[in-house]
């Protein structure tokens, strides 16, 4: 599985159903509420084969209330053993 991370702006008051709306759907790990420019911080894991890109594009950017996201591909993961 290849971890990536989703930073969100939301459209205003729509933070909550954004994040609701993420779980319902089961395609995230962990959801995070952020300060800053960004509402939330979203982790993903997806099969090696998956085209991130596509499933960003086709999973993720179609939930209501969502004005911008921020795709962040992370390399290796230090302290994990």
């Amino acid at each position: 599985m290849v971890p990536f991370f989703v930073q969100f702006k939301c459209k205003l008051g729509q933070s909550y159903a954004v994040a609701n709306a993420l779980a319902e759907a089961e395609i995230a790990s962990e959801i995070y509420s952020t300060a800053g420019d960004y509402d939330l911080l979203v982790k993903f894991y997806v099969d090696k084969d998956t085209d991130i890109g596509h499933f960003v594009n086709e999973k993720v950017q179609v939930i209501p209330g969502i004005q911008d996201t921020h795709t962040i591909i992370t390399f290796k993961a230090f302290g994990t053993g």
